[in-house]
Formats: structure tokens, C-alpha cells, sequence
């Protein structure tokens, strides 16, 4: 069986469901966060053109605006140029870290820190914790083996 260097996908549903949980996104929002994060500024059209690929939300973009997860970059002048967005600073730091956890940093286990350890936790973040401890745990002896 072929080997990856690294299997980032392991763990991908367990660290998604942190991130839903954590900033109270949906898994269409955070797939576009993710996608308009390696387009750097995009248009309003380019942000629907991806949008036709999830399920249908006619708000989504003036929600993540709203939020501040998107932010205008330049505004549009009438028959010259076309308004420009980005991700905002929240938002990158959110998508860097999601990067951080898939390249194996931890996910708190501490309630002060994660949501999904509440006594009002959905049901579906408390499925999840076993496998954070789990994936925890496997981030530790990866940190920790020995070269061969």
C-alpha cells in the first residue's frame, strides 16, 4: 500500500467539526472560507460562481460580511471598475489555524477553549470528543518518534 508523507486528511471531519462548532459555521461556510482564502481578493462573482457548488443560501455572502469573516478591499465605481473583497484578518487567522491542526497541532480539550466540552454541547460535537482525544494523542507520538 502506498504511503502519503503526510495524511492530512485523517482527521480532516473531526478538525472541521471544531472549527463548525467553535465559530458557529456551517460546512458550506467554511469550505468557502477556504477557497476564497487561496484566491486572495475575489469578486462578488467570483464568489457565487463557487457558491452554486453548496447548498443553496442567498444570504451567505452578506452573513459572512456581516460576521466579519469577508471584508471589501476596494469598492466599485459605476462603469470602471468592480468592487474587490477578501477574507478579513479573523478570517485568515481561522484558516491558518485550521492549517496548523491538519499539519498536527492539537485541539483543546479544555472547555475554556472548546465548545464542543460544554455541559450544552450539541450531541453532534460530543461524538467528536473520544476522536480529539484520539487524534491528540496520535499528534503526540508522531512529535515524539524517533528517527529511523
Amino acid at each position: 500500500m502506498e504511503k502519503v508523507k503526510n495524511d492530512y486528511l485523517k482527521y480532516w471531519k473531526v478538525i472541521k467539526q471544531y472549527y463548525k462548532s467553535k465559530y458557529s459555521l456551517t460546512q458550506a461556510d467554511l469550505e468557502m472560507l477556504l477557497f476564497l482564502f487561496s484566491e486572495g481578493r475575489f469578486t462578488s462573482k467570483r464568489f457565487k460562481d463557487y457558491s452554486r457548488l453548496m447548498s443553496w443560501d442567498t444570504v451567505r455572502f452578506v452573513r459572512l460580511k456581516n460576521n466579519g469573516w469577508i471584508e471589501m478591499f476596494r469598492e466599485g465605481k459605476r462603469g470602471q471598475r468592480v468592487a474587490l473583497y477578501q477574507i478579513s484578518d479573523k478570517g485568515r487567522k481561522v484558516i491558518l489555524d485550521m492549517y496548523r491542526k491538519l499539519n498536527g497541532e492539537d485541539i483543546p480539550m479544555q472547555q475554556c477553549n472548546n465548545p464542543m466540552y460544554a455541559r450544552s454541547a450539541k450531541y453532534t460535537d460530543k461524538v467528536h470528543l473520544d476522536m480529539i482525544a484520539e487524534m491528540n494523542e496520535f499528534n503526540k507520538q508522531r512529535r515524539h518518534r524517533t528517527p529511523e
